[in-house]
């Protein structure tokens, strides 16, 4: 199948998914984009003899999409710009703390806590998995997903102060999440004798630090050139050679793309480009990249609901996939409860929002990436098959769900006053 035909067959797909549910299933935009794809993916299975032409382009559909490559590799720098592009900066400044604590030592934490979880419960049931393989399962679902967070919570109810947090942290937490994934998975193949703890160091650095500052610089010359003029089109174009030179750059440089992308974002989103006190060319900018948002997110989630195509064995791993939720939910809830309870005058995060902030922290296409760039092994299978429940239990179940549990606390106590 060739290029263009395989991109007209997923947009085709995803509008059609798309309509149903508008037309049909009435669930919010992503829940019922990725429900209906689901279906779709598990009917094609199921009826593929009864229906052999609609199963053969799905089947052709799902196998042709490299998914890595083009979540990790095309849309994440989109996707990310459109988030930070519209956050809102003043309130990211009065939650920095909290952001950057769950960011970072929150991500180690629940990357070590569900690697134990997952193996002490996989003992139980006799799965042969290494404890290096749990760590490593845990680096790569541990960060939430930037791409869900943003699709689920726009339509949620979450206090002001709980959304700046849940958001700050899923667009900063990929840093941490892809140094430990990509640490972890060098023991994995080679044991701990041979990692150098001081090159490790450096990379880290060298991509967290390399990527802001390459992602601040190009993001004030963007700014810059937008500023200056007011010719719209002129302006949407330097906003997209903005997010494809850094993900370029960056690549070559071996700094953080993601990182860069929202640094970039947050700089030119939050600086007025108009032209004049008339002209409106930053909101309109704005509505464009919501709108990439919008569309690309649907892209995304057909993407996910189809990858069940791809997987034959998922018969043999339900019991991972129920494993990996429950280990997940624990992880996230105690890195999220262990440095409140120390540091709990500084964050200014009430007890009565952990619950909220775990249920909050979705995770997405991101995950299902890294565990099918994972290398062929024996393990592989068993860590895409849980990603891929966890992911659907958090978009799904919990997206559905958030309200109601935002409902059932008392708004006044899940925000602590001023």
């Amino acid at each position: 199948m060739d290029l263009f035909a395989l991109i007209a067959l997923l947009v085709i797909v995803s509008a059609f998914y798309s309509y149903i549910n508008a037309r049909f299933v009435k669930l919010p935009g992503t829940i019922g984009v990725i429900s209906v794809a689901i279906i779709g993916s598990i009917l094609t299975i199921a009826f593929k003899n009864f229906f052999p032409d609609a199963a053969k382009y799905l089947t052709l559909l799902a196998r042709n999409i490299d998914f890595s490559e083009i979540v990790l590799n095309i849309m994440l720098g989109f996707l990310l710009f459109a988030g930070a592009f519209t956050l809102n900066v003043k309130r990211l400044k009065k939650e920095m703390r909290p952001v950057f604590l769950l960011s970072t030592i929150g991500v180690i934490l629940s990357c070590a806590i569900f690697g134990v979880i997952f193996y002490g419960i996989s003992i139980l049931f006799d799965f042969d998995i290494p404890l290096v393989y749990c760590f490593l399962f845990g680096a790569l679902i541990s960060p939430t997903d930037p791409v869900a967070v943003s699709a689920i919570i726009k339509n949620s109810k979450l206090p002001d102060k709980l959304e700046t947090i849940i958001t700050g942290e899923s667009l900063f937490n990929d840093g941490i999440g892809l140094v430990l994934f990509i640490t972890l998975l060098q023991i994995a193949r080679t044991g701990t004798e041979n990692i150098d703890v001081g090159e490790a160091v450096f990379m880290f650095i060298k991509s967290v630090f390399g990527g802001i500052f390459l992602g601040l610089l190009f993001g004030f010359i963007a700014f810059r050139l937008m500023k200056s003029i007011n010719d719209f089109q002129t302006i949407v174009l330097v906003s997209l050679a903005l997010v494809m030179s850094i993900s370029v750059i960056c690549a070559y440089l071996e700094f953080s793309i993601p990182l860069a992308i929202v640094s970039a974002g947050l700089f030119a989103g939050n600086r007025s480009i108009n032209y004049d006190n008339t002209e409106r060319s930053h909101q309109s900018l704005e509505k464009f990249w919501e709108l990439i948002d919008e569309i690309l997110n649907t892209l995304l989630f057909v993407m996910i609901g189809l990858q069940m195509i791809n997987l034959p064995f998922l018969d043999k791993y339900w019991l991972a996939g129920a494993i990996g939720i429950v280990a997940i939910l624990v992880a996230r809830w105690l890195s999220i409860m262990l440095p409140l309870t120390f540091l709990r005058r500084r964050l200014k995060v009430n007890y009565r929002s952990v619950n909220i902030l775990t249920w909050a922290g979705l995770r997405g296409g991101i995950s299902i990436a890294l565990a099918l760039a994972l290398p062929n092994g024996p393990y592989k299978h068993t860590i895409l098959a849980g990603a891929y429940f966890i992911v659907i239990f958090s978009v799904i179940v919990q997206g559905l769900t958030l309200n109601k549990l935002i409902n059932s606390a008392d708004a006044t106590k899940v925000q602590e006053s001023d």
